[in-house]
């Protein structure tokens, strides 16, 4: 699942690269409706063979992080299986294949946090764990909310909605009370387009101004 669109950092334009990785074989590990696990025999950009073993995931991750008029973001609660810990999260879900990421979203909002959004910045594309897996996300930042009709959730999901003041969400990341890649990713682009006037100024005034 790789972004071949990714632009080139100016820094780099004038510098050359070795050799891409090269696959000579590879054998099927697992498969279930999410994702594949494969084993490769490769060839790395030194020259050296060796194996190497790739998550694919079927879905294209995705997720929002809303923010409402008066500088609040909404986050989800939610127990994760891999960690076993309780994790504090943006709304986020998967787009399946041939579906418009930004669809996946909107239905991920609905259905996590009960909300409509009528602005949108630019979607932020991030590579989760680029060493193991080419599983890519695409974040946005949503304002202008309104309610919406609330599905139910999964029927392994219990899940805490809440509002928090933008501030204290930051003051969340620092202290390692939020953890979650997407989430953290898109807290940070928020406060950046807030502070470089690329969000609006009554929302940018009442995310870095509140409590």
């Amino acid at each position: 699942m790789t972004d071949d669109a990714a632009p080139e950092p100016r820094w780099a334009s004038a510098l050359s690269k070795p050799l891409a990785w090269r696959a000579i074989a590879e054998t099927p590990v697992f498969e279930n409706p999410w994702m594949r696990l494969i084993r490769y025999q490769a060839v790395a950009p030194s020259g050296a063979e060796t194996e190497y073993t790739v998550m694919r995931p079927k879905n294209v991750a995705t997720g929002v992080l809303p923010i409402h008029d008066d500088g609040m973001v909404v986050l989800v609660g939610q127990q994760r299986f891999a960690r076993m810990n309780y994790s504090w999260e943006m709304p986020e879900g998967g787009a399946e294949p041939g579906e418009d990421p930004a669809e996946g979203v909107r239905r991920e909002l609905a259905e996590e946090a009960g909300l409509v959004a009528d602005s949108w910045s630019e979607p932020m594309v991030v590579e989760l764990s680029n060493s193991i897996t080419d599983e890519v996300a695409h974040t946005w930042i949503a304002w202008d909310l309104r309610p919406s009709v609330q599905t139910a959730a999964d029927a392994t999901e219990v899940l805490a909605v809440v509002r928090a003041p933008f501030r204290q969400v930051l003051e969340a990341i620092g202290q390692g009370a939020i953890r979650d890649v997407m989430t953290v990713a898109a807290v940070y682009r928020a406060y950046h387009m807030a502070r470089e006037g690329l969000l609006p100024t009554a929302l940018a005034h009442a995310m870095l101004q509140g409590v």
